[in-house]
């Protein structure tokens, strides 16, 4: 707690003066144009990944970035939480991209891939279900994480589990079927601080370095809203 109240103080001495404009706009109302699906991890922080500023990402964390599939009424068939977000994000605020963003050495995917069984922790035993599709695909993973420890490529194959339960919500496939919505994988490699993006005509996370960046924007600005190309969709 110390550091949390010295870097409160820090942040209003330094920073604040900056951002005062900001937090005065964003008091009116947000309107994030992405959701950001990621793990709970300390070691993960979608804001300085990405260079955002308060109010660009609707953030969604949990143990394992997971999202529990729909039934075919909308109706989460697991936690209620993380469909209450999409469904938020989707209906009342200008999202237009999902971002599903697992990372290397996730203590998650490790817990999964032993078997965890502990009765002292009956809710995170349960909630790892979630990642059980995952973990089946493991073996027939084609080139999916290939090269990766089994961890990290269970971690990469999570993601497009998390993305296949996503399409499972009607309201996702509505948006997506009307070319306002785009669904995307990403991976982060902690230990060389570099974020992967699946390419589906690749069959692999690629390392998002200046010409792949490049590409990516590029096939945005052709494709638009909804395509696939770019996407894990």
């Amino acid at each position: 707690m110390k550091k949390l109240i010295r870097g409160l103080l820090d942040f209003q001495r330094h920073s604040l003066p900056a951002y005062r404009s900001t937090f005065a706009r964003l008091a009116k109302g947000q309107t994030p144009d992405c959701l950001f699906i990621t793990c709970a991890d300390s070691r993960v922080v979608p804001n300085l990944l990405v260079s955002t500023d308060p109010g660009d990402l609707f953030v969604m964390r949990n143990v394992g970035n997971m999202v529990a599939p729909s039934d075919a009424s909308g109706q989460s068939m697991g936690d209620r939480s993380e469909a209450a977000a999409v469904e938020y994000s989707l209906l009342h605020l200008p999202v237009t991209d999902v971002v599903v963003c697992g990372h290397s050495s996730c203590g998650a995917m490790k817990a999964l891939l032993a078997g965890m069984s502990d009765a002292r922790c009956p809710n995170l035993c349960d909630w790892l279900d979630l990642g059980r599709g995952a973990l089946q695909s493991l073996e027939k993973a084609g080139r999916v994480g290939e090269g990766l420890e089994p961890a990290d490529r269970l971690s990469q194959l999570n993601v497009l589990q998390q993305l296949a339960h996503l399409r499972s919500y009607p309201l996702v496939r509505e948006r997506m079927a009307a070319g306002t919505l785009r669904l995307h994988g990403w991976w982060f490699d902690i230990g060389n601080a570099k974020v992967h993006a699946y390419r589906p005509g690749r069959e692999a996370f690629v390392p998002i370095d200046e010409l792949e960046g490049e590409q990516m924007l590029a096939d945005l600005g052709a494709n638009g809203v909804g395509d696939a190309s770019t996407s894990a969709a």
